[in-house]
């Protein structure tokens, strides 16, 4: 493997610079970033501002990326750039972030769960609807609690709803009330999946488009707003992760993916989210990209910096690419610190845009490590909110057990001020007094 510490250039492409954190990173370790927001937001602009490199245009940078030549590397942040990244690749970039079969793998959530199912796995009882009115005749005929995800890309993690009610009641109200707000030339698309109990966990890899890297990752995710699991899904407020005990879960999931992941092209990291329980392993839905804040909290145990993965995901196969990269045992937590009015955008400009962040003056190096920055920008020396929606930072922990993980990380978090800052403060506490003790008995874990 050729020496990462040459000096790369890394062009980042992206809606609202999600990967800030991992810029950073590489710009510690004395490569060349450029970012490019490619959407127009005025408010996305901001992000990261005296911090990263922004550039108006990705393209006008191609030569810069080809100029570095084998330390050249172009990185997506999305889901639904696949086809432009599958063009990029055609003319010899170096590219990571997915492929178009991978952003369909996540955008259509039926073609999603037939490709699982294909492979072997035992998907959820899943209906695709291309109507709401089809969608509640279904319903009507099969009453039951379904869970509702909107299919196609641009479409928010808090559309989702999950039904309580058996008779199907409260689901039939929510799709009624979306059929009455769709927006207009949107075509109707939707999936209702069977609602199964368990265990939620997920398993992600990075894939260099002819196989997994491992070790593979376990984790346990946190959606809602509120602490109890309450209030309105979000993008996401905290997860634990591990390296370690994933070999049989990935074995049964992602593991079967190799041979469709490899023709459609995927280069980048993947994530299967599954519900455990005594029939079995079930996925439930693929992430076909870095997650957020995933990719912030997989840095914690990561060993290997961004750049020697970047290496490891484009280098092809030999007698290095076979190793596993070098990871630390144990677990991590990560904690997502927002302000008002996330998940929402409207009226953020007035309520939280420009706060200041101020840290304890006892905050260490290490401390500063497990900072990961979000939407914040530099104003006269001053770190302060920036962006769209008051996404600040994940603030990660470590630890050999769960436990010490999420002490590690809660004290790190109270050494971080911000005025109307919030955060849930039960991550991981899910995983101790019941997740864990069940994927044991279940042997999963």
């Amino acid at each position: 493997m050729r020496d990462y510490l040459c000096g790369m250039r890394i062009l980042g492409i992206g809606d609202t610079l999600d990967l800030g954190a991992m810029y950073l990173q590489l710009l510690a370790r004395g490569h060349q970033v450029r970012a490019c927001i490619d959407m127009e937001d005025a408010d996305a602009a901001g992000i990261m501002a005296g911090m990263v490199e922004i550039v108006p245009d990705w393209e006008s940078q191609l030569g810069w990326v080809e100029a570095a030549g084998r330390e050249g590397f172009i990185v997506f942040e999305t889901a639904h750039h696949g086809a432009v990244q599958d063009a990029l690749r055609a003319r010899g970039f170096q590219v990571i972030g997915g492929s178009a079969y991978g952003d369909r793998l996540e955008a259509d959530r039926g073609f999603g769960q037939q490709v699982m199912r294909a492979c072997g796995m035992r998907t959820a009882e899943t209906h695709a609807f291309d109507s709401f009115q089809a969608a509640l005749e279904h319903l009507h005929d099969h009453p039951a609690r379904y869970v509702y995800k909107p299919s196609g890309g641009g479409f928010a993690s808090g559309r989702t709803f999950v039904g309580e009610l058996s008779d199907g009641r409260d689901m039939r109200a929510y799709l009624q009330l979306q059929a009455r707000r769709w927006p207009s030339g949107v075509p109707e698309r939707l999936v209702l999946m069977e609602r199964l109990t368990g265990v939620e966990v997920g398993v992600g890899a990075y894939f260099d488009g002819t196989r997994f890297l491992q070790p593979a990752c376990l984790d346990w995710e946190h959606k809602r707003l509120f602490p109890g699991d309450l209030g309105e899904m979000t993008c996401e407020m905290g997860t634990l992760v591990t390296f370690r005990h994933s070999q049989r879960l990935f074995a049964e999931t992602l593991g079967r993916m190799v041979e469709p992941l490899r023709a459609g092209g995927y280069r980048g990291y993947i994530n299967i989210n599954t519900i455990v329980d005594e029939t079995g392993v079930h996925p439930l839905e693929l992430t076909s990209r870095f997650g957020y804040p995933g990719f912030a909290i997989l840095q914690a145990l990561q060993q290997s910096g961004w750049d020697e993965l970047f290496q490891r995901m484009t280098a092809g196969p030999g007698q290095a690419h076979e190793q596993p990269f070098a990871t630390r045992d144990g677990f991590a937590l990560g904690v997502v610190l927002t302000v008002p009015p996330f998940p929402y955008t409207a009226g953020y400009g007035a309520l939280s845009k420009g706060l200041p962040i101020v840290f304890d003056p006892g905050l260490t190096e290490l401390d500063r490590a497990h900072l990961h920055l979000g939407e914040v920008a530099t104003e006269a020396g001053q770190l302060v909110t920036a962006g769209s929606m008051g996404y600040v930072m994940v603030v990660t922990g470590c630890g050999p057990t769960a436990e010490e993980a999420i002490d590690d990380a809660y004290g790190r978090l109270r050494k971080v001020h911000v005025p109307n800052g919030r955060y849930r403060n039960d991550i991981g506490q899910r995983f101790l007094t019941e997740d864990r003790e069940r994927l044991r008995r279940l042997g999963w874990y």
